[in-house]
């Protein structure tokens, strides 16, 4: 139960610092995914930052996975920008739901480039702690992706 009397929430986390957590999230999926600024890794995530859900095969633990997961669908999709459909917080949790697309012009999947706006919709989960992203928690469409790169049936 949220005490709005004393800005105060049910964990002892200040509605100031939820509403930061909430733009610390933001700016780091802009930054990173929607500007391709590869150095939003550095600004936001912890260095002992864990992610969950890694965002592709093989991809390396903390920060770095993030860091390659970004330049590889900047890399693929070029014009990639990700559309907050929902910014969700309580405590040290930020919930965010979005839809992100971009033109397929570089290989993506072992996929030659179609030219095709590839559209993905997903959901993260963000833990912060201070003013940095210490775990991500993740689920992606993947099916859809798959289908719109002919990997799967429609």
């Amino acid at each position: 139960m949220v005490d709005r009397s004393w800005g105060i929430d049910d964990v002892g986390m200040s509605t100031e610092q939820i509403t930061r957590n909430k733009h610390i999230v933001d700016a780091f999926i802009q930054e990173l995914f929607t500007k391709g600024d590869l150095s939003a890794v550095d600004r936001y995530l912890d260095p002992g930052f864990v992610n969950h859900d890694p965002p592709f095969p093989g991809a390396p633990d903390g920060p770095e996975g993030m860091r390659q997961a970004a330049a590889l669908f900047r890399e693929a999709l070029p014009d990639w920008h990700s559309d907050r459909d929902q910014l969700v917080a309580e405590g040290d949790t930020v919930v965010e739901r979005f839809t992100a697309s971009g033109t397929h012009r570089g290989e993506l999947m072992n996929v030659a480039p179609t030219g095709n706006t590839i559209v993905l919709a997903g959901i993260n989960i963000f833990r912060v702690r201070g003013d940095k992203i210490v775990e991500r928690w993740g689920r992606l469409d993947d099916l859809a992706l798959l289908r719109q790169l002919g990997l799967a049936p429609s």
